[in-house]
């Protein structure tokens, strides 16, 4: 069971890794004027992340089943673990952040001589790309966390992302785990995840999503200096890390509200 722990863990490095650097990728799409095309890129990047999240649901309901059938199994142990590798995920994003933002721009630029994903992939996959794909490797910088203590930060906007991220982040692990609690509906309370994702994929949609939009719209117009919406990202993604450290708080009241509210829905 270890080596499934730890593939989970995988999986959720992965997804979060993924998710952050979307930030980036947007980044250089603002910076070489070239949106649409890295939000193009940007969708690969989700696709990747939403199909490591279906084989991590799978795979950590078998984890369940097994702490069902060994009660001496900690189960919230192995839950707490794969949410660490969640925050660690999130936090070499932010190391590569200027990394996959000097890349991001060649590979924008690829996709729009090749005209195709498929075509770029063939052409970035070629040795002398690999190779000079290296020249774009940044160290991440104290400036970035410099520029983070200067003030000016929207606060509302990086709470709302906190705890967003955090509901997303807990979802799956709470529903699975508010099946292992004694009770009824178990199998209603496994279906929950999708409830909880929902209502952060509608915050985020409603609340977050605009603002950035927004924000994004005032760079590519000049009305805002690139600094100012490289802040803002750095914000995000800082306030995205805070939302996995919260995860950790709230995996068990999440599980216990479930196994709540499943009986009258």
């Amino acid at each position: 069971m270890t080596e499934r722990i730890v593939l989970i863990s995988l999986l959720t490095l992965i997804i979060h890794s993924a998710e952050t650097l979307s930030y980036a990728v947007r980044m250089a799409g603002i910076r070489s004027g070239k949106l649409a095309i890295a939000l193009s890129l940007t969708g690969m990047i989700v696709l990747i992340s939403r199909t490591s999240n279906i084989a991590q649901g799978t795979m950590t309901g078998k984890v369940v089943d097994f702490a069902k059938k060994h009660l001496e199994y900690n189960l919230v142990g192995s839950f707490r673990i794969v949410l660490a590798a969640a925050a660690l995920g999130t936090l070499l994003a932010i190391a590569l952040y200027p990394t996959i933002t000097a890349l991001a721009g060649r590979m924008v630029s690829h996709l729009e001589k090749a005209g195709s994903v498929p075509k770029m992939i063939q052409n970035v996959l070629r040795v002398d790309v690999i190779q000079h794909s290296f020249y774009h490797f940044r160290m991440p910088k104290w400036e970035m966390v410099q520029r983070l203590r200067a003030g000016g930060l929207p606060k509302r906007l990086m709470i709302m992302n906190c705890f967003v991220t955090a509901i997303y982040t807990v979802g799956v692990l709470a529903a699975l785990y508010a099946t292992f609690l004694p009770g009824q509906y178990s199998i209603g309370a496994s279906q929950s995840s999708g409830l909880i994702n929902g209502v952060a994929t509608i915050l985020l949609t409603l609340l977050i999503d605009p603002q950035v939009a927004l924000l994004t719209d005032k760079a590519l117009s000049k009305k805002a200096k690139l600094s100012s919406i490289n802040k803002v990202f750095g914000a995000l993604m800082f306030s995205r890390f805070c939302g996995t450290l919260l995860a950790q708080i709230i995996l068990i009241p999440a599980a216990y509200w479930i196994k709540t509210i499943v009986p009258y829905l």
